[in-house]
């Protein structure tokens, strides 16, 4: 068991772990603004917080994700860092907020995609803060006393004052219901997957119930129950509100603690593809790599070079008898080489077939 795990990645995930457990205890004024309440939801986030930096950790010691992302660190501070910084601003708006990569594919699915997204990063922004008590609301004590005023609140961060805002202004209505609008995008962007995923053949030729299916579900539980417990407060007089809660508070701690295990962790992912994009782009800018055999470009120069450094810490060799390498041809050439070995093996062999 000791023997499995991975001791740096491990070491670093505790560090950040303790790290968030501090800012949080600071944060919320030695705990002072932390709200007994979200205690189950507090661990929850901290074994995501563990676990995903752990995986995250385990994933960047894999050779080609290593040379994916020491090259384009490398790669942003070659002098350029500012325009690098405004590529990188770009392409997070384009396709992290805005889904841009999946619209070509099917604006259905790029709704599905802008939804889901939109949906959980904005949840997640507002609740982990919460969570870790870092944001919280306080009643202004004089409205608060006097009858005919209207109640004011105010915004605390890490127990500064940001803003006042009253209540019953479209402004309260926004803040007070941010996670319901959240919680619509989220059941819209899972229902159209679960849709698709229910009546595309190929689809459920390959997928797997825990894999694919359950994770839209147990979005779509913890949307509704959170809902729930809205409109349970709102026009219900708290009936149900218990059982909502409860469903509510079950469903978003198995999500926090299986984002690191499975289909979730694409999430913490994702951004690592913007980087891909500086590498392809700084790549071309390089020069591109030439097939010796099609004399057709196929790739970057640097990717190649870097794919043969990679291959060979793997202990794969492809170097050639003459000092160059297999990875030098691009795929028609390989499969044109192949034939042709193919079609020499058998000449000599004097035997086409059989």
């Amino acid at each position: 068991m000791h023997s499995s795990l991975n001791k740096k990645a491990l070491l670093i995930a505790l560090i950040v772990t303790v790290a968030c457990v501090v800012i949080s205890f600071y944060g919320s004024r030695k705990l002072q603004n932390f709200d007994p309440a979200l205690i189950a939801y507090l661990f929850g986030t901290l074994f995501a917080v563990f676990g995903g930096i752990y995986r995250y950790c385990v994933w960047l010691q894999r050779p080609p994700t290593w040379m994916y992302f020491k090259r384009t660190w490398q790669l942003i501070f070659n002098g350029k860092i500012f325009p690098h910084i405004f590529f990188l601003i770009g392409e997070s708006i384009k396709n992290l907020l805005f889904q841009q990569f999946i619209y070509g594919r099917s604006k259905k699915r790029w709704l599905a995609h802008f939804s889901l997204a939109t949906g959980c990063m904005a949840a997640f922004a507002i609740t982990i803060p919460l969570t870790l008590g870092w944001i919280n609301f306080t009643l202004d004590p004089g409205t608060a006393l006097d009858p005919g005023a209207t109640n004011l609140y105010t915004a605390n961060f890490f127990g500064f004052k940001v803003m006042d805002f009253k209540l019953g202004t479209p402004l309260a209505f926004i803040i007070f219901h941010a996670l319901t609008w959240c919680s619509w995008l989220v059941i819209l962007g899972s229902v159209i997957f679960l849709v698709r995923r229910l009546t595309n053949a190929g689809l459920i030729a390959t997928q797997t119930f825990e894999g694919d299916l359950l994770p839209l579900i147990l979005l779509i539980i913890i949307s509704v129950t959170g809902l729930g417990l809205n409109f349970s407060y709102a026009f219900m007089k708290g009936i149900a509100y218990d059982f909502m809660s409860v469903t509510h508070a079950i469903s978003v701690i198995l999500f926090l603690v299986w984002i690191p295990f499975g289909k979730f962790f694409h999430i913490i992912q994702r951004p690592a593809q913007i980087g891909a994009h500086i590498y392809k782009r700084e790549g071309m800018k390089k020069g591109m790599a030439v097939c010796p055999y099609t004399g057709t470009s196929f790739a970057t120069q640097l990717h190649i070079d870097d794919l043969k450094t990679v291959t060979k810490e793997l202990g794969f060799d492809f170097t050639l008898a003459d000092g160059s390498s297999h990875l030098d041809y691009s795929p028609e050439g390989k499969r044109s080489l192949l034939a042709k070995a193919h079609l020499k093996a058998r000449q000599e062999d004097g035997s086409f077939f059989g």
